[in-house]
């Protein structure tokens, strides 16, 4: 008899843990009732990782920079995981998903796993600010399967450096060697979420800038208040390409686990991000129920076309949905 699907992915097969997170980005309801009863089933086996972040800018080379980290993580006995979300188009919801492609030689070993998944911006309107919705529960799946430290990578707009810091422990800022005024073209609210700094392309011609971006930069982190109180964001340059300054931002990756373990910030922030996501899912969730109801559907788009023309507060239109689904609900149960 085939053992269950979430004792196949504990026990690391491979092809269970594709099939397990391919079932919980399914938006079939009767694929999201398994999806629940797996999650039950796996939680007992997570959170042993380090889930760890990583943003920036379009070619500021995130992907070369985690499969050189990657590398250099297998080469020191771990089994990191990447959770690559691509960018999905507004209007089809489609993905390039070609992160294995970029990380080529990172896709080959089989201590290391890899994950595209689309960002979430399709048609549906769920989409977590650049990240996709059930990226958490996939990395909780990745996290059984005895991965760590899970990376994930954002597409780096908008407000995916928030939502990706609010499901990892640590946050990876990449950033490219520039010129002074560089600091300008950096949202304060980015450098704020940052546990460390890395100044890539940190080499050849590009090395004497790197120094200074990594300078100004450290200036600047200095005039912010830090997020935890057993950590004090740094500054480093590196070169993915060549391996440069790879092992110290490893090494700089395990001090911080170790410091928010020992000082009990990494449990407390753990609970405070399950709470968030419980309240997101919970709302989301309402949404989804309001639109399978035919007469909830219909009010929904009622309440939507007033406050757009002005008749009606937001405030006081969803009000009025959820007295109304609430009522439904109660109506129906007796």
């Amino acid at each position: 008899m085939t053992a269950p699907l979430s004792e196949r992915v504990i026990a690391g097969d491979r092809r269970a843990l594709a099939r397990a997170i391919t079932l919980v980005e399914s938006s079939r309801a009767d694929h999201r009732a398994e999806a629940e009863a797996l999650l039950d089933a796996l939680l007992p086996s997570t959170g042993k990782a380090l889930r760890i972040g990583i943003s920036g800018a379009p070619g500021v080379g995130k992907s070369t920079f985690i499969e050189a980290f990657g590398l250099y993580l297998i080469g020191q006995g771990k089994r990191p995981a990447v959770l690559a979300v691509d960018p999905s188009s507004r209007l089809s919801g489609g993905s390039i998903l070609g992160d294995k492609t970029r990380m080529a030689e990172l896709a080959k070993h089989k201590e290391a796993y890899i994950r595209p998944s689309p960002s979430g911006f399709g048609g549906d309107g769920l989409g977590f600010g650049g990240i996709a919705r059930r990226s958490r529960e996939a990395l909780l799946i990745c996290e059984a399967a005895g991965f760590d430290p899970i990376l994930v990578e954002t597409v780096g707009v908008g407000q995916s450096e928030t939502a990706v810091s609010e499901m990892t422990d640590m946050f990876l800022l990449l950033l490219l060697p520039a010129a002074g005024d560089d600091l300008q073209g950096i949202k304060r609210g980015i450098m704020e979420l940052a546990d460390l700094v890395i100044v890539n392309k940190s080499d050849g011609a590009l090395e004497a800038a790197a120094g200074r971006t990594a300078a100004d930069y450290a200036h600047a982190l200095r005039l912010m208040q830090a997020r935890h109180r057993a950590w004090e964001p740094e500054v480093l340059r590196c070169s993915a390409l060549s391996g440069q300054g790879i092992p110290e931002i490893a090494e700089k990756v395990e001090a911080f686990r170790k410091a928010l373990a020992q000082s009990g910030e990494l449990a407390a922030h753990r609970r405070a991000q399950a709470g968030l996501w419980f309240q997101r899912e919970l709302s989301l969730s309402t949404l989804e129920r309001l639109a399978e109801d035919p007469d909830l559907a219909r009010l929904l788009v009622e309440q939507e076309s007033r406050v757009a023309k002005g008749k009606a507060s937001p405030a006081g239109a969803a009000r009025q949905l959820v007295d109304r689904l609430l009522g439904h609900r109660n109506s129906a149960h007796k």
